[in-house]
């Protein structure tokens, strides 16, 4: 049987866990709160970058920001959002085995986001056309910039992301990025959520229209990519939240177990000594009975 010296320290051992456990549990669930702030403050940004887009466009079709020009790369640009580490359970690896089912190394180029992804492509043996670190919250844009001038030069573009659906469910998801900002901005035509920010304001625009609407098409595509980083990293801190909120759960009933092993052990010691007492006792009184005789 286990001293319970030993069940002790393993129990404040596992005592540190469930305290740690509950720190990575409520940073990410401020994390949470935080990220959706953001996402709220871009959807709004959005709205009303559509709203001008529409009053100067001349055609319906959204050209991502290269009508003037065409698409340099005859091929499809894939980028995946994957987290900096790896404390987001199985996600990153779900997402990874999803891209690859339509992943061709002669026809895709691959861009990745997020350290944990590079990691497991590299254990692949695949490699990239280019690798981002996750941006870190607030400085989104800095990096984006760099992928949407990449994205401009192709003529299509998929981004594989983790969806946030509820704290406790996440899924994979995949969306041709210019037509999703088109459906989406049509969308909000469609329900007249644009009424308001239309008006009857004259610009004077410089060099031109077509210019200013591929500008407006290239912020328009950095934006919804904003977002895609933004909900990927509101998935993944829900996945941490999750997971960190199961270890936790293991943890502290280990703990418990621990607890009722030592309460187990120092009884047994007890009675062990108690024993030996007894019996030392009886030993003596035998001894003193056979000194009489």
């Amino acid at each position: 049987m286990r001293r319970p010296q030993e069940i002790e320290k393993e129990r404040i051992a596992m005592s540190s866990i469930v305290q740690l456990t509950g720190a990575f549990e409520g940073i990410a669930s401020a994390h949470i709160a935080r990220i959706k702030t953001q996402v709220q403050q871009s959807e709004i940004f959005f709205r009303e970058l559509w709203a001008t887009y529409t009053a100067l466009r001349v055609g319906k079709e959204f050209h991502a920001g290269h009508a003037q020009k065409g698409a340099e790369i005859d091929k499809e640009l894939i980028i995946i959002i994957t987290a900096e580490g790896s404390l987001s359970g199985d996600i990153d690896q779900r997402l990874i085995d999803t891209m690859l089912e339509t992943y061709r190394k002669d026809t895709h180029d691959l861009i990745v986001v997020g350290h944990h992804g590079l990691v497991l492509l590299d254990q692949r043996n695949i490699s990239p056309k280019e690798a981002y670190h996750l941006p870190e919250q607030g400085k989104e844009g800095e990096e984006v910039e760099k992928i949407v001038q990449e994205v401009q030069r192709y003529r299509g573009t998929t981004v594989y992301y983790q969806a946030y659906l509820s704290l406790m469910n996440q899924e994979i998801k995949k969306i041709a990025l210019s037509a999703a900002v088109q459906e989406r901005g049509e969308s909000l035509e469609g329900s007249g959520a644009l009424d308001e920010l239309i008006t009857d304001v004259n610009y004077i625009f410089e060099p031109s229209v077509p210019a200013v609407v591929d500008y407006m098409e290239q912020s328009m595509l950095g934006v919804a990519l904003s977002e895609v980083i933004l909900e990927s990293k509101l998935a993944q801190q829900a996945s941490r939240f999750r997971a960190m909120s199961a270890a936790r759960t293991r943890a502290k009933d280990s703990e418990s177990d621990l607890v009722l092993q030592f309460n187990h052990a120092g009884r047994s010691l007890k009675d062990e000594r108690t024993k030996e007492i007894v019996s030392t006792v009886l030993r003596q009184k035998h001894k003193k009975r056979k000194v009489l005789l």
